[in-house]
């Protein structure tokens, strides 16, 4: 790509392998503005848990859509595409390099390659069919995908309750397969030609350490006071920020039912392996993205900037 056009810079990677450090200076040398691209770091009740960025760092540094949402609401890839389609103007107009930084990878491969236009599901529906798989169990309820959507049904686990769900839930609202949905997308807002795509690949063996010394930090931090507030929420146990890793446990151990350290070490298990699934999933879904070491990424980065 040639300097001159580049637009924005895209930092992706595996949990706890730097790329809000990476963000954060490269802000600084650019001018820019970071912008979050995860989908846990949205919610307010949760700064510690997910290691959103201090309140130091977003003074520093401009930051944008980080923990602007409600526990309570289901946030989605396609009201994070509007939330940057709002954003995204104001950053350009001012003359900032807007920096994509996180681990979703399907809100960066709908950043830079569109969205299927599903249309709004009814919260009514929504929390109706989440209810069910609650009551019924996930294995019914995939059964009952399989007849009514078996194209779908055929690629979800029958434990994998979110996605039962989505299927379920667009199906029926719409009437239609989430499949045949897939295939009318939004437009990209992101020009992959005009942007620095990188994908933060860290040695397995620093990351998983990685990963271990920041839970710990995050309990100590205020880790558990965070969740013991959101739990006191009696929020619905199915929604995305009541499923962020760690969060799970730690309730579990507020409730007594295990100690503190069984609890980090679910949660730290939990992340070890959602930081090989996003390995896996990147290497597949968003191939063309350039691969950079942790220790050589800002020169790297910059160097594909042209600066």
């Amino acid at each position: 790509m040639a300097p001159d056009r580049m637009k924005a810079v895209l930092i992706a990677g595996p949990t706890a392998s730097g790329k809000s450090a990476l963000a954060m200076e490269l802000a600084r040398r650019l001018g820019g503005v970071v912008v979050n691209t995860d989908s846990m770091q949205v919610y307010r009740d949760l700064r510690i848990i997910t290691a959103r960025p201090s309140e130091a760092e977003e003074r520093e540094v401009p930051h944008r859509l980080y923990g602007h949402v409600d526990a309570a609401e289901n946030y989605s890839v396609a009201r994070f595409l509007l939330d940057v389609s709002a954003t995204l103007p104001e950053i350009v107009a001012a003359g900032h390099v807007p920096i994509f930084v996180g681990g979703t990878g399907l809100y960066f491969k709908a950043l830079t390659q569109g969205l299927s236009r599903i249309p709004p599901i009814p919260s009514d529906l929504r929390e109706r069919i989440r209810a069910r798989i609650l009551t019924d169990g996930p294995a019914a309820m995939h059964a009952e995908l399989a007849r009514r959507d078996p194209g779908v049904a055929a690629r979800i686990k029958p434990g994998d309750r979110t996605r039962i769900a989505r299927g379920l839930e667009v199906m029926e609202a719409t009437g239609r397969s989430l499949d045949d949905w897939n295939k009318e997308n939004a437009p990209a807002l992101v020009a992959s030609e005009q942007a620095v795509r990188v994908f933060l690949d860290a040695p397995r063996e620093q990351l998983l350490a990685r990963i271990d010394a920041r839970f710990d930090a995050m309990l100590a931090a205020g880790a558990l006071d965070e969740v013991r507030a959101l739990a006191a929420r009696n929020l619905d146990p199915l929604l995305p920020a009541m499923k962020a890793h760690g969060v799970p446990w730690l309730i579990r151990h507020l409730r007594g039912e295990m100690t503190l350290e069984e609890a980090a070490a679910q949660g730290k298990r939990d992340t070890r392996h959602y930081a090989k699934r996003q390995f896996t999933w990147f290497r597949h879904q968003l191939a063309d993205w350039t691969r950079v070491a942790p220790d050589t990424a800002l020169e790297d980065v910059l160097r594909a900037a042209g600066r």
